[in-house]
């Protein structure tokens, strides 16, 4: 069975929670700041209080946020928060990072074809099914194309590379930034052709095939860096 014979709805409460998830990990939400109440939060995201719960919990359950008991819910420093990298300030280091996701997110794609289980297949559809609202929209979110990567890099079942990946968002994010004014430049064209690469790094997977998995991701992310830099790559060459 084909993705696109069984495409995954995408939830109100998955918007919510990719929303709240990104201004949490944008640092937005600083750490033990209290978050607004819950219906002010309903208000401004436009959903029900129950719908606004459900992606508190799924919050809650991966350990971003916490609740005191009658006082509200807070932001929580996680448990596994990495120490992290340099920042990311010129050009440069983004080219760094894309070489460093090259064999990083490839080796991770290659695991993932072969551990994933349904429960991995699922939160992978959610971030593409976000995905594909927002190219339908003329958008490119970054929130759902960090948590498509995000997912493989769980799906893996190796705690480091998801790690990593979580250590890096900050500096992926520049990139997938720059890349998606890029891709708003082209037009509809540009938003397609990258929710393609997606979607077939998806369908490997759910397939188990991982050498070409590895390879489509390994693409995608070429194709990410090239579409930024225009194909004139920095020298990185050490000089005495």
């Amino acid at each position: 069975m084909t993705y696109d014979k069984a495409k995954p709805r995408t939830t109100l409460a998955d918007k919510v929670y990719h929303l709240l998830f990104t201004r949490i990990t944008n640092g937005e939400y600083e750490v033990n700041q209290k978050l607004p109440p819950e219906n002010a939060l309903s208000v401004e995201f436009g959903v029900s209080r129950p719908i606004l719960r459900a992606a508190m919990e799924r919050l809650r359950d991966e350990g971003l946020i916490y609740s005191r008991q009658g006082a509200g819910s807070y932001v929580r420093l996680p448990v596994n928060a990495p120490v992290g990298f340099a920042r990311v300030e010129t050009l440069a280091d983004i080219q760094r990072c894309y070489e460093f996701r090259l064999t990083l997110e490839s080796d991770a794609t290659r695991l993932a074809a072969g551990r994933r289980n349904q429960s991995a297949l699922e939160e992978i559809d959610r971030a593409l099914a976000l995905l594909r609202d927002a190219t339908g929209s003329m958008q490119h979110r970054e929130d759902a194309d960090f948590a498509f990567h995000l997912a493989i890099a769980k799906a893996s079942n190796n705690q480091y590379y998801e790690a990593t990946m979580r250590a890096l968002r900050d500096h992926i994010n520049v990139g997938m930034k720059m890349h998606g004014q890029s891709l708003m430049s082209d037009g509809a064209k540009g938003l397609e052709d990258v929710l393609a690469e997606h979607t077939a790094i998806r369908e490997a997977i759910q397939d188990k095939r991982g050498e070409d998995a590895a390879r489509l991701m390994r693409g995608h992310i070429e194709q990410s860096r090239d579409r930024l830099f225009g194909g004139g790559l920095i020298d990185l060459q050490m000089r005495n």
